[in-house]
């Protein structure tokens, strides 16, 4: 789940590194994170992105920690001095309750090839925050059809080139609620292939259920505040998970 998150994740540095308009997408991120601070007047000093976000590159904690992400993305935040600790996968479990809050942005929760993967990386995740889980999240149920098998397009430009992103979900017929992603990232006539992503549908509800389960509080869909990824257009919804 991780490593597929970490590969997938990587995309949206490509797309970032492609854009000419960089600060102004982190500009954006930046609203965000500053828009839960305000709501729940909470100013976190310990972070914990997990996967590459551009919400990390507008985050103001003094401590940002990350997992979750491959050489290449280590080596591009290393190339912009941003001051991070690395934590790999298999030694989240010593970090219980240690990061204020801990970001999981680009729908991580969908991937997974179980419900149970899913309850257990919310597990996870709830039992190393202190006062925030940050995630995104579209509306599967109520999810229009022309979205189900593949994302809205994102075509990025530059002076010289265009890079178009395509995302195709290949839904099992055996399961309606899983899916593997595929993303096609094109430039002129080169083309990469990220493939395959195991996902799985979550809902609201869902999510909900699971985050009380691990501990939380309170669950909130943020009104009028939507995420968009580097790859696609389809807005996700900010959710923050409140212990």
């Amino acid at each position: 789940m991780y490593n597929d998150f970490a590969n997938y994740t990587e995309i949206s540095v490509s797309a970032l590194k492609f854009n000419p308009k960089t600060q102004e997408v982190i500009d954006k991120k930046k609203e965000i994170l500053q828009s839960i601070s305000s709501h729940y007047r909470s100013t976190p000093t310990a972070t914990l992105f997990y996967g590459f976000s551009p919400l990390m590159l507008g985050s103001s904690a003094k401590q940002i920690a990350v997992t979750a992400i491959t050489d290449q993305t280590k080596k591009y935040l290393d190339s912009l001095n941003i001051k991070y600790v690395y934590i790999k996968e298999a030694e989240l479990d010593q970090y219980k309750k240690q990061f204020d809050w801990v970001v999981v942005g680009d729908e991580f929760f969908t991937f997974a090839k179980s419900e149970q993967e899913q309850m257990d990386a919310m597990q996870s995740i709830c039992g190393m925050a202190k006062d925030l889980v940050v995630t995104t999240l579209r509306d599967y149920k109520n999810q229009e059809f022309k979205d189900r098998k593949f994302s809205q397009p994102l075509a990025v430009h530059n002076q010289s080139q265009t890079k178009l992103f395509l995302e195709y979900h290949d839904y099992s017929f055996a399961d309606k609620n899983s899916w593997n992603t595929t993303v096609y990232e094109m430039t002129g006539p080169v083309t990469q292939v990220s493939m395959p992503f195991a996902r799985r549908t979550m809902f609201f509800k869902q999510m909900a259920k699971f985050s009380i389960d691990a501990g939380a509080k309170e669950f909130y869909v943020h009104k009028n505040l939507m995420y968009k990824s580097l790859i696609k257009k389809n807005y996700e919804h900010v959710i923050s998970i409140k212990f």
